[in-house]
């Protein structure tokens, strides 16, 4: 069986320590380095070669966001599951722009997590539940609609007349 290569990355030595506990669990998948920031990242991706990275946003010097974007350039790129305590309705579309396979929040059960792990490694796409809320309400209001709705203010404003 062929494991699943992953890559942590994250500023906190503890959140670290835990995702490589809870992943090491597994017969399916290897932690095969750690970086504390985004530009670590970059330079463990060059040195490890991982399936997938389980990445932070929210880090000093290079965040999780401009990290996946400059880790989709890379020939070969690994997939990327941005891993974080925050759901702003920013971050999420901001990642999944930039190249995320997934989006996890740190409160996703462990075995979620490796799941996560083994089925974007497959090819797949993975959120959080609240995570495909956000995105199917954005997906709901696009700009068109925003576009739509200010030329009805416009229009509301006119006279008959001037209409």
């Amino acid at each position: 069986m062929v494991k699943v290569r992953v890559l942590l990355v994250d500023d906190d030595a503890l959140v670290r320590a835990g995702l490589r506990m809870i992943l090491s669990s597994s017969d399916e998948v290897e932690v095969v380095g750690e970086a504390a920031d985004g530009s670590e990242a970059i330079d463990a991706v060059r040195t490890h070669r991982p399936d997938v990275v389980l990445m932070d946003i929210r880090m000093p010097v290079v965040d999780g966001i401009a990290a996946t974007a400059a880790l989709r350039r890379l020939p070969s790129p690994p997939h990327v599951i941005v891993l974080t305590t925050f759901q702003a309705d920013d971050q999420v579309m901001s990642a999944l722009r930039a190249g995320a396979d997934g989006f996890l929040l740190k409160d996703t059960a462990p075995a979620d997590i490796v799941r996560a792990v083994r089925l974007v490694a497959a090819g797949e796409a993975m959120l959080s539940p609240s995570v495909t809320r956000t995105l199917l309400a954005h997906v709901g209001d696009d700009g068109r609609t925003e576009r739509r709705r200010a030329a009805e203010d416009r229009l509301s404003a006119l006279t008959d007349r001037e209409r």
